[in-house]
């Protein structure tokens, strides 16, 4: 009986669509293959909402090499045009070291524009972006953003003046530092020598090597760089895969798609934060690579990427029947509940030296339940002119 029970709950569209996952997460760790040689593979990321500088820069836009881990920190604007992101990255990548082969970056709408495709296109450069809402893809620039970071908020505090000042020498600092995988500084592994610093200048010394001594060196060094890579790599996905379990669907499965409820103010209905942690069974239409897989998704999420990792991703038991559509959901391309006020519970009038506004009380769900705030009606109703067909209860003027 307890077996039927459980076959019997399973397919249950409702404890699929509510229930938390206690179970490991699915898909083991997938890496990409180790790059044959410098800058050859990029990974590239921005750095958005920083403190203006006072010639406008918020911005910086972070790019690592695969092999080297040698990274490239480019002061930019968040509002410049593509045509001058792409004469950044031509100066700063291609006239510095060379066209790359590959280029890992996530779904930025400036990475998945046309104008960047052709570019890369042109020169024969593939563009691998990450899968919808799985951030680990691209890891790389992720960990080189927390260092950046740390490294800008310690210079900040302890000598002042603004992060746009202290980039060089961070960009510098970081480049110089060894690195866990490689074990060495990234500056080392990408010019086969180390860097000439005011403290260890006779260590560092002057090398005198014929041309075909550098070259056999050179490529010594790559080997035992890619082979300290691999060793970080299997440790790195041993320890990885304990925390995980391998899932794999077949084409035509029928799948559950995880959401984000929460961000800041959600609108589902009226039920706040009661909301589902999965929406309606997708159709699995193909495999893509080893650990996502692209659904069928209706035109209601038409702005969402339609390849998820299978992480977001649950078998769904239920029979065909019992589905249920997207009626009442609101989503961004982002699979969060778009910001919404739910109903107007009063409307005042508020009485001014000179003038009388009107002010209605709006109901808001957020995360820690119902929410109310008074809102100007005439630039309430002309954002929301649905929420005023039905007439609200009217108190006294406000004094």
């Amino acid at each position: 009986m307890k077996a039927d029970i459980a076959t019997y709950v399973r397919k249950c569209l409702t404890c699929a669509k509510v229930k938390v996952k206690h179970q490991r997460p699915s898909g083991l760790l997938v890496q990409p293959e180790i790059p044959v040689w410098k800058w050859d593979n990029i990974t590239i990321d921005f750095v958005t909402k920083l403190p203006k500088s006072p010639q406008g820069y918020d911005t910086i836009w972070v790019i690592v090499d695969r092999l080297t881990k040698s990274a490239i920190f480019a002061l930019m604007r968040e509002t410049d045009p593509l045509e001058k992101l792409a004469k950044l990255y031509l100066k700063e990548v291609v006239a510095r070291h060379r066209i790359p082969v590959s280029i890992i970056c996530d779904r930025d709408p400036r990475f998945a524009s046309r104008f960047w495709r052709t570019l890369q296109k042109a020169l024969i450069t593939s563009l691998d972006m990450s899968t919808a809402y799985h951030p680990e893809t691209d890891g790389q620039s992720e960990r080189t953003i927390q260092t950046l970071e740390d490294m800008l908020r310690s210079c900040v505090i302890d000598f002042g003046k603004g992060w746009v000042n202290h980039l060089p020498l961070v960009e510098f600092s970081y480049n110089n530092s060894s690195h866990a995988s490689i074990k060495v500084a990234p500056f080392e592994a990408l010019y086969d020598r180390k860097c000439h610093l005011p403290v260890c200048w006779n260590e560092v010394g002057e090398f005198h090597l014929a041309g075909p001594k550098i070259v056999q060196e050179t490529t010594e060094k790559i080997v035992q760089i890619k082979q300290r890579i691999q060793a970080a790599r299997d440790c790195q996905k041993s320890y990885a895969d304990l925390k995980r379990k391998p899932m794999e669907f077949q084409v035509r499965d029928k799948v559950m798609l995880k959401v984000s409820p929460w961000k800041g103010v959600v609108h589902f209905g009226k039920r706040g934060k009661l909301n589902p942690r999965y929406v309606r069974p997708f159709k699995v239409i193909t495999r893509v690579g080893s650990v996502a897989y692209k659904l069928d998704i209706p035109e209601e999420l038409s702005r969402v990427h339609n390849t998820f990792h299978v992480s977001n991703l649950k078998k769904c038991y239920a029979n065909e029947p019992l589905a249920v559509p997207l009626d009442g959901l609101h989503f961004d391309e982002k699979l969060q509940f778009v910001q919404e006020p739910v109903e107007i519970m009063d409307r005042e009038v508020k009485r001014l030296r000179n003038s009388r506004v009107p002010i209605v009380k709006v109901q808001w769900n957020s995360r820690r339940g119902p929410e109310f705030t008074w809102e100007r009606e005439d630039q309430f109703k002309k954002k929301y002119p649905h929420l005023f067909t039905k007439t609200a209860p009217s108190s006294s003027a406000a004094l």
